[in-house]
């Protein structure tokens, strides 16, 4: 999702922009100066691309159209640089406003409640998905792009290119948003480091395997043990980075899917059915039926409670001491610092920040001295479940919006991903969204500067990374409870159960409001009779489900690692 911590882009303000006159010298004065060779598409299809934007537009051309993202550098690129042009060759006027994630969410949920027209197109988290859905205030895509919305949508668009659609899409099998730019969180390590002799001779001495990437969370336990205090260059450091402060951030930390990596929930590609990563449980109508162990959920259950026993014990004993008062964007910029040995969560949205010259992480010749990988899983963890989040930001039009201004927002929405465009903005904002772009030869050139960023995205294993899905009704209003509990877990007010039960139950009330409220219909929470834990896992397993699993008596598991070169050859022969 985040945040408000990436560097600004060095765009360019677009001359043309300010002229009162749109059309195709001015697309091509925009290919010309911005795009060049960066696009799948040879010029004359660029050409034919902008040709329809042009004709598109003309409806709608002088409208003053509105639309909001958050501040990330693939969003600031759009504004400062797509925007103009767009406006240049269309003659829509578009304001693209940047703020804060969470004011995001507050303006579009007050236009869901007022009715009123705040923006005409916003860029919001797919983990809204299941709240779109059932409250059905947002137009579904699938039914816009064949009927109201068919002549302005794009017949070069092929959104069988994006990567993200399956977490944009509902039940109902229709698709509610388009991927805008998207992103990881994987595991980060400092490759110098781990494949320095020394290095791999101590800890083999010490722990009887090889030093790796973690498979499991026994290994990262190990690896973390292993380098805090090592000397290092002169300098003592850590082998883990997280943060701990009581504030909003600390929700995102846990919703973006920490406890799928624990094991928490059940299998299922791209969310775990019929209880997702949040532990809320839903039953064959995708109705939530609960969140605590009493009624089926997971979010007390004994993977829950591992993940955050897990969570606290690192940060308290492998981390630099600060991280328990940090937030989210004071820890990010830490591990380019050059004193951290590995971090078992790092969003990819990073990437273009450590890669830097000058960087204590960075090599002379550009290359970073760290990589990226997949994110070891916990004890509870099993084949077939997801493995971690992934953040997709995707264009939402809203049913409150006039059609008019919802078709000239539809247009820029489309152009700013388009393929003629999109291979330039993954390179500025390194947030891919098609599968087109991440196999374009210039980022196969690039992909040795970037860390393993283009190996794990070119990976069968990106599918196993996910945003929140549809389990969730009111993505919202549940979202803001995260942080007080794990807050409290943090600070020592709560132990990991007690955390974590305080979580179900307040997650629990708001299902019961929504219930009551009956404002989502016959898809809208209707919450089940309250049992045991065994009762759940006998019926769970019965019906060939996992969650909520029992207690696992011995929770280190045997380590396993995997030499880093290998797992990217691996692969690449798939």
């Amino acid at each position: 999702m985040r945040r408000h911590l990436l560097a600004t882009t060095a765009g360019i303000l677009l001359a043309m922009a300010g002229s009162a006159y749109a059309g195709m010298d001015e697309a091509k004065a925009f290919l010309d100066k911005e795009v060049g060779d960066l696009s799948t598409l040879p010029r004359a299809d660029q050409e034919k691309e902008m040709q329809w934007f042009v004709d598109a537009a003309k409806p709608f051309a002088g409208m003053d159209i509105k639309v909001v993202s958050e501040t990330i550098t693939t969003h600031e690129y759009e504004s400062k640089v797509l925007a103009p042009a767009f406006t240049a060759i269309t003659g829509i006027k578009i304001a693209h406003d940047l703020i804060g994630e969470g004011d995001v969410v507050e303006k579009l949920q007050t236009q869901m409640q007022s009715g009123e027209n705040i923006y005409d197109a916003y860029v919001n988290d797919s983990d809204l998905i299941g709240t779109h859905w059932r409250y059905q205030q947002v137009r579904n895509l699938t039914d816009w792009m064949a009927n109201e919305g068919k002549d302005v949508t794009n017949p070069g668009l092929d959104i069988a290119d994006f990567i993200g659609t399956s977490f944009t899409t509902a039940p109902d099998k229709k698709l509610y948003q388009l991927p805008d730019q998207q992103f990881a969180n994987l595991y980060w390590f400092r490759y110098d480091w781990f494949n320095d002799e020394k290095n791999k001779a101590d800890f083999k001495a010490k722990y009887g395997y090889d030093l790796g990437v973690p498979v499991n969370w026994s290994a990262y336990e190990d690896i973390a043990e292993f380098f805090t205090g090592r000397e290092i260059d002169g300098k003592k450091v850590f082998g883990h980075m997280d943060y701990g402060k009581k504030d909003p951030s600390l929700g995102w930390r846990f919703t973006d899917a920490w406890l799928s990596m624990a094991g928490n929930g059940d299998k299922g590609i791209p969310n775990g059915l019929p209880v997702d990563e949040w532990g809320i449980k839903v039953d064959e109508n995708s109705r939530p039926v609960g969140s605590c162990v009493a009624r089926g959920g997971d979010t007390n259950g004994p993977a829950a409670v591992y993940s955050i026993s897990k969570y606290l014990d690192w940060l308290k004993a492998y981390a630099p001491p600060e991280a328990q008062g940090m937030t989210f964007s004071e820890s990010g910029p830490v591990p380019a610092q050059g004193n951290i040995a590995q971090q078992i969560f790092w969003y990819t949205a990073f990437t273009a920040d450590a890669v830097k010259k000058g960087l204590p992480v960075v090599n002379e010749d550009g290359t970073p001295k760290w990589r990226m990988a997949p994110s070891p899983h916990g004890v509870y963890w099993k084949n077939g479940m997801k493995l971690g989040y992934q953040d997709v930001g995707s264009w939402t039009l809203m049913k409150s919006t006039p059609e008019d201004r919802a078709k000239a927002a539809w247009l820029y929405a489309q152009f700013v991903t388009s393929k003629t465009v999109d291979v330039k903005k993954s390179h500025v904002g390194l947030t891919l969204i098609r599968e087109s772009s991440i196999r374009h030869d210039s980022f196969t050139k690039r992909a040795p500067e970037l860390g393993g960023l283009i190996e794990f995205y070119r990976s069968p294993a990106r599918v196993q990374w996910s945003p929140t899905g549809t389990n969730v009704p009111d993505y919202p209003k549940l979202a803001q409870l995260w942080w007080q509990a794990i807050g409290d877990a943090s600070s020592g007010a709560k132990t990991a159960q007690e955390a974590m039960d305080s979580l179900c139950a307040e997650q629990e009330k708001v299902l019961q409001r929504l219930e009551r409220a009956g404002v989502q219909g016959d898809i809208g929470p209707k919450l089940a009779e309250e049992q045991d834990l065994e009762y759940w896992n006998k019926d769970a397993v019965a019906k060939g489900n996992l969650a909520p699993q029992l207690k696992v008596e011995n929770e280190k598991e045997k380590p396993v690692t995997i030499n880093y070169d290998e797992l990217v050859k691996s692969w690449q022969s798939n």
